[in-house]
């Protein structure tokens, strides 16, 4: 125990900060989705997963470990196309709405 706490340092808890940011990302998407009562992936679940991936590539370069590289590498592009779509989607419903031109919906009544 006492070997374990002496190798703690701020690498270490950087890694340990991505980790638990990558692994909220689940407990998140599974509150959304009891809430909603269906299966869901809400957006800050792409934050979370970009985030922590961020932070254990960070780690992971410190550590020089290629496996733990490549597979933080790779995801984050998945995460931030998924989030590029989903702006795009955003802008698409603003814009279809008049949201995106300046104008303001009118209602009739």
């Amino acid at each position: 125990m006492t070997n374990f706490l002496t190798n703690i340092n701020a690498w270490v808890i950087l890694g340990f900060v991505g980790q638990s940011m990558f692994g909220s990302r689940f407990f998140v998407q599974w509150i959304v989705s009891e809430k909603r009562g269906e299966s869901t992936i809400p957006e800050i679940f792409w934050y979370l997963s970009m985030a922590g991936s961020a932070l254990l590539l960070t780690y992971a370069i410190y550590r020089r470990d290629p496996v733990f590289i490549m597979g933080q590498c790779s995801g984050i592009f998945i995460y931030s196309r998924n989030v590029m779509l989903i702006y795009k989607k955003k802008r698409a419903l603003a814009t279809a709405s008049g949201e995106g031109l300046g104008l303001q919906k009118t209602t009739t009544e």
